[in-house]
């Protein structure tokens, strides 16, 4: 997840939290699948471990791919755009210190959302691969009927 993330963040910073719902979820189903938890509550928690442990590569990534997208663009060129909306940023735009600054705290605040999302879906894949898979592996499914004779 880093490494997707660090290059979605790059060329789509909007589009990673999207990713991170896909991700959390996958996550989370995949941590059932491979530890085969005993019980449902064990089940969403694997699965949200999974996801936030994806969530803080999610986090990184998208803090190296915002840096890097901030150094690309540079404050000139987030001016510029700027004044093509019609924007007026006024004078202390141009300060590469707030530039910087503002655009390292945005990364770690989306890559925060992240890590909640990534958590909670990981949790809801648990679950489901609890109700689809696990629970007929625990022995917990009631036995067909029999039929009569």
């Amino acid at each position: 997840m880093l490494v997707i993330g660090g290059i979605v963040a790059f060329l789509f910073p909007l589009c990673v939290p999207c990713l991170a719902l896909l991700a959390g979820a996958g996550a989370g189903y995949l941590a059932g699948v491979w530890e085969r938890p005993g019980d449902n509550n064990r089940a969403i928690q694997r699965g949200a471990g999974a996801g936030a442990i994806g969530g803080a590569g999610a986090l990184l990534g998208h803090l190296a791919g915002g840096i890097a997208a901030a150094v690309f663009v540079g404050p000139e060129g987030a001016l510029d755009f700027a004044r093509q909306l019609g924007l007026d940023m006024g004078s202390g735009a141009t300060q590469p210190v707030i530039y910087y600054a503002s655009a390292t705290a945005t990364a770690c605040c989306f890559g925060v959302v992240e890590v909640a999302l990534m958590a909670g879906l990981g949790a809801l894949g648990g679950l489901l691969y609890w109700q689809m898979t696990g629970k007929n592996q625990a022995g917990g499914a009631t036995p067909p009927p029999a039929w009569p004779a």
